[in-house]
């Protein structure tokens, strides 16, 4: 499994919603920044509007968990923020998943085999 860092910084944040490119999905927006360091760095966002605590942090569990099965895939040094969205919390990690990939495919992050991305929600 490949490790990756996580984002901490407001001022990280800050940098890839300015500079980055994004993707929007009624589920999922993906910000990405792309760096010169090889390493990949990944945070997550959830505003209250999604829900109470509970619902919040298994937004956060579930991109996580979806995160970690297309990190392996990922090429290069990238900074990627990931902001829930209502219907986050009605999805589970794998349909989170299909729609994170589909996103850095879009980007650049992850290359070739688009054919094999289901569009499915």
């Amino acid at each position: 499994m490949k490790s990756y860092a996580t984002l901490n910084l407001n001022g990280d944040f800050r940098r890839a919603y300015a500079r980055g490119k994004s993707f929007a999905d009624p589920a999922l927006v993906t910000y990405a920044l792309k760096t010169r360091s090889g390493v990949c760095r990944m945070g997550i966002t959830v505003s209250k509007k999604v829900g109470c605590a509970v619902e919040r942090n298994r937004c956060k569990r579930v991109i996580r968990a979806a995160f970690r099965d297309c990190c392996e895939e990922i090429t290069g040094g990238w900074d990627l923020v990931f902001v829930a969205r209502g219907r986050t919390k009605y999805l589970k990690s794998t349909v989170i998943r299909k729609i994170m990939r589909r996103q850095l495919i879009q980007v650049g992050a992850i290359r070739g085999k688009s054919e094999n991305v289901d569009m499915g929600r």
